[in-house]
């Protein structure tokens, strides 16, 4: 099976970039520029994921998957890598959906308001406020002695935190307060597999 992971450099659809390199697919990447909503070779996007954002994952059948959390268990359960998604039905893996819930619904949206260009500092400070809770329930965590979000194994939900918060310094939210969630981030980006899908990307 070879697949094609429909990407924007830096973007969430790094967390499942740095996944399909975890489990050891093989796997080819179209580059998508988000406002043109256009893939590098000039095809329209919309034509291939109706949502018009990344991630979107190429199946050999034809078939696009696209979210970020479907796409990287079913690349994990695909393998049976249950490393990186305990097996289904376990209370391991109600865990991991509990975080990757929570990564998408309070962490990754919290961000998305500081990328409108139009918002001034005044609307940004509640936003990063709201933010600097969640990641203060994320430094908490860390701060048990985990390495990782659900133990001491790298999961899919540490790799899409990884990708979330790595935004921070574009958008001006100080990490400052979390050291705990800045050890996790630099033992993230330390990782093989990441260091290949950043560079991959041109972000290192």
């Amino acid at each position: 099976m070879t697949y094609t992971l429909y990407y924007t450099p830096g973007a969430c659809s790094l967390a499942p970039h740095i996944v399909l390199r975890e489990v050891g697919a093989k796997f080819d990447l179209v580059a998508v520029d988000l406002k043109t909503h256009t893939t590098k070779d000039g095809k329209d996007f919309y034509g291939i994921n109706p949502k018009g954002y990344t991630p979107a994952l190429g199946l050999e059948n034809g078939e696009i998957l696209t979210e970020g959390p479907a796409i990287t268990q079913f690349l994990a359960d695909s393998t049976a890598n249950t490393t990186l998604a305990p097996k289904a039905g376990s209370i391991e893996r109600a865990r991991l959906n509990e975080w990757l819930t929570f990564i998408g619904t309070e962490v990754h949206k919290g961000y998305s308001p500081l990328f409108n260009p139009a918002a001034t500092d005044e609307q940004k400070k509640p936003v990063k406020e709201k933010i600097a809770s969640r990641l203060g329930l994320v430094e908490k965590t860390l701060g048990d002695g985990r390495d990782y979000l659900t133990g001491a194994s790298f999961t899919l939900a540490d790799a899409y935190l990884f990708t979330v918060v790595n935004w921070s310094g574009n958008v001006g939210v100080d990490l400052s307060p979390f050291p705990k969630l800045q050890a996790f981030q630099a033992r993230v980006a330390a990782r093989p597999h990441t260091q290949a899908a950043m560079k991959a990307e041109g972000l290192i």
